[in-house]
């Protein structure tokens, strides 16, 4: 029997207690992703207010932040321990869980993560999936190992007429296809 699609776990992840992504119901789309390990993911607001002081409104209005603040405005990535394996055409499309930007403030900044079908394997990191959150909540987040962060729906895609076959090959692993 020939593979398709499906998930294994990273070998640096093997004996690690990671489980492989699967759907909740019998009619879910997305499998659930977990997290492989724990991450904090920091609040935004600490950027604006860590070692700041009350100033006054001419001074907000020429605001600059301090570059050791800057940290927090960055993406978080947390690691799940996966690779996805799938056909030439399709992708794996990564969701946020619906309940995260309720109950833990957290968000995709991207809205939604694209896995492309060479990302498997390549030599970087073998094709790991991560999820990028910003938090927005007032306080850090702790995702704990285990905790289910997402999810995962593999989907075709459509290419157009006409379309010259690019000779490019991946050469990196996380936002490697970006130019």
């Amino acid at each position: 029997m020939s593979r398709i699609r499906g998930f294994e776990i990273v070998s640096s992840y093997e004996g690690k207690e990671i489980n492989l992504p699967k759907r909740a119901t019998a009619h879910a789309a997305g499998y659930d992703f977990e997290a492989a390990e724990d991450t904090v993911v920091p609040s935004i607001w600490k950027a604006l207010f860590k070692n700041r002081t009350h100033k006054a409104k001419e001074e907000i209005a020429s605001f600059s932040l301090p570059e050791e603040n800057q940290r927090f405005l960055k993406s978080t990535l947390v690691p799940t321990g996966i690779k996805a394996y799938m056909k030439d055409d399709e992708y794996l499309q990564l969701a946020n869980r619906s309940s995260n930007p309720i109950k833990n403030q957290l968000t995709m900044p991207n809205g939604v993560g694209i896995i492309d079908a060479d990302y498997y394997g390549n030599e970087d990191n073998e094709g790991h999936i991560y999820f990028q959150f910003v938090n927005y909540g007032i306080r850090d987040h702790v995702i704990k190992k285990g905790e289910r962060i997402g999810q995962g729906i593999f989907m075709s895609f459509l290419k157009v007429d006409h379309e010259a076959e690019g000779s490019a090959k991946r050469t990196g692993g996380f936002g490697s296809s970006g130019r």
